[in-house]
């Protein structure tokens, strides 16, 4: 007598992936950062690529990544590229958005059609995003303003310096460096000062403000701007004491010279990483992180550390 067996779709699946079809599953995931020419997503697509293989070779499967970033940042040129992406049949996107309200549209359409899509860096709350991994940028406040009254010993005069007014994350950072301050009763914050988030604009507007308030004795730099160019601080080492955010390879000298205090590196290279490992586990697995955001911590880096530090850029870049 011949016995009759059934078998569900999950026992189906089940047994394929225990025979090893499963292992001819490729997944392709966009990661569209907002520049190709910023150093910090040049790591973040070294994590990416990294992060594909090491699951590519752990389940067997093929993982590949997607380059799709502008080369100069465009909120238009990351919409196209998403919806390019959606066409062609991606598994999954990864963004970290130039312009949240531009973005968030396309992020939508792209959920729609049963693209998943996480944020890194930067966010798209109100988009259908499931999850995205990147600075707490209150928290970030909090830690420049925490690092640089260690630095200062508790008293004196903080200028603030924070770029794009207009942007939510900076916003918040600023409020982070203010809220800690209270902390300081012998901590005066003079003022918030903002500039174009260039190199050249970030600098002269130190150099301005350092002229007309020379009672300044440390500098909260909620972004690393005139660190990009050399011979921008132009007081002597020490005598003024600089926290700033970021950690790049230009702005290491300024520990060495002992211009800068301490650095606070985000995790560049994780925002490849994750963002892979985030969509891979979203549609191998169905599995999303317990909550959605997910936060990178801060990294300090010091004149103590700041050689140990570097090695990771040459791992990190491109050979050119």
């Amino acid at each position: 007598m011949i016995k009759k067996v059934t078998l569900t779709v999950t026992s189906l699946i089940g047994l394929l992936a225990a025979t090893g079809f499963a292992a001819d599953k490729t997944y392709i995931f966009g990661i569209v950062a907002k520049s190709n020419n910023n150093p910090v997503f040049q790591a973040a697509k070294t994590g990416a690529e990294d992060q594909a293989k090491k699951i590519s070779q752990e389940s067997g499967a093929t993982v590949k990544v997607d380059w799709r970033t502008p080369n100069e940042e465009d909120p238009q040129k990351q919409v196209q590229a998403i919806e390019q992406l959606v066409n062609e049949g991606a598994s999954g996107i990864a963004v970290s958005c130039s312009d949240a309200n531009k973005l968030t549209d396309a992020i939508n359409s792209a959920v729609s059609k049963g693209v998943p899509v996480v944020c890194f860096d930067s966010d798209a709350p109100k988009s259908k995003r499931f999850a995205v991994f990147g600075t707490d940028d209150i928290d970030c406040g909090h830690k420049v303003m925490e690092e640089l009254a260690k630095q200062m010993g508790g008293k004196g005069v903080v200028a603030i310096l924070a770029g794009n007014q207009n942007a939510p994350n900076l916003q918040k950072r600023v409020k982070g460096v203010k809220e800690q301050a209270k902390n300081y009763p012998d901590i005066k914050i003079l003022d918030t000062f903002y500039h174009k988030e260039t190199p050249q604009d970030a600098a002269a507007e130190v150099e301005t403000v350092m002229q007309a308030h020379p009672e300044i004795t440390g500098w909260a730099m909620i972004g690393g701007w005139p660190l990009f160019t050399d011979n921008a601080l132009k007081f002597a080492p020490g005598t003024v004491k600089v926290v700033a955010v970021d950690a790049l390879p230009a702005q290491l000298g300024y520990l060495r010279s002992g211009h800068v205090q301490v650095l606070l590196a985000q995790q560049v290279y994780e925002w490849g990483t994750m963002s892979v490992q985030m969509l891979y586990d979203k549609v191998a697995n169905h599995k999303t992180p317990p909550t959605a955001f997910v936060k990178g911590e801060l990294i300090p880096v010091t004149k103590d550390n700041v050689d140990e530090y570097a090695k990771n850029w040459d791992k990190w870049l491109p050979k050119r």
